[in-house]
């Protein structure tokens, strides 16, 4: 995946806010409604480079060789990551105004904004 010059990739993390009540089926349709417009007007500028949205389900390793297994996300955290949007800016503050045009943002959701180290080590 290579960017323009003068861009570097980063990540905006999504996080979910803490499980709760959550948005009505109408609320929810309005939200995607919104972000898909959003994204949609992303991809026109050529700034995304991949996206997705994360199950609700995985598993958590820690230790030497991940010899301890836990079942995650933890239902005891405050955020979620639920999602990450890949995209291309031409610096840190960039990406942060790019974040901020976010419709989730409206709805509780946090995004953090991530430079991707892209230095090789072959």
């Amino acid at each position: 995946m290579s960017t323009q010059p003068n861009q570097s990739l980063y990540m905006l993390l999504l996080h979910q806010p803490h499980p709760g009540p959550g948005p009505t089926p109408e609320e929810l349709r309005h939200i995607m409604a919104r972000f898909g417009e959003w994204m949609v007007a992303l991809r026109a500028k050529g700034i995304v480079a991949g996206n997705n949205g994360l199950e609700n389900a995985g598993k958590v390793l820690r230790g030497h060789r991940g010899a301890t297994v836990t079942d995650g996300p933890y239902s005891e955290t405050k955020e979620i990551v639920g999602g990450y949007i890949l995209i291309k800016a031409g610096n840190l503050d960039e990406a942060v105004e790019i974040a901020r045009d976010c419709p989730g943002l409206d709805y509780h959701l946090a995004i953090e904004v991530r430079p991707i180290n892209q230095r090789r080590e072959d």
